[in-house]
């Protein structure tokens, strides 16, 4: 009896996929159907919490407003506009910059995505639509 065997390492084989990617697999390889129910699903539950999370924030910022409004107009507080446009600009100029670094190429790989699952962004699109409508 032959008692030599290898060993073979799989650990590395799963390390570089995402999630969905664990889960679904190669999304663009299955049926249309599939992939219409996978978009319009993922596209109604994001829709759905997009606007469940959107009104909270609404509601929030305008509060705060309001707030700061009552506090400058009854004099507790003094808002410095000139100062605040400037660092708007700065931050906004700061974050163009960082994106472009980090993430040089997103719209090409959007695109290319976009073209390779055709089906899945279209039930996503359809499902997003449903999902603010409720």
């Amino acid at each position: 009896m032959d008692n030599s065997f290898e060993i073979l390492d799989l650990s590395s084989l799963g390390r570089n996929k995402t999630w969905v990617q664990k889960a679904f697999g190669d999304i663009s390889k299955r049926s249309a159907a599939q992939q219409i129910t996978i978009g319009g699903v993922s596209g109604w539950v994001s829709g759905f919490l997009f606007i469940k999370v959107t009104k909270a924030v609404v509601v929030t910022m305008g509060l705060s407003l309001v707030l700061i409004q009552v506090a400058q107009h009854q004099g507790y507080i003094n808002i410095n506009y000139k100062a605040i446009q400037s660092e708007i600009k700065k931050t906004k100029d700061v974050i163009n910059k960082e994106a472009n670094r980090h993430y040089p190429g997103v719209v090409e790989n959007a695109k290319r995505f976009l073209q390779k699952n055709m089906f899945l962004a279209g039930g996503f699109a359809g499902g997003f639509l449903i999902g603010v409508a409720f």
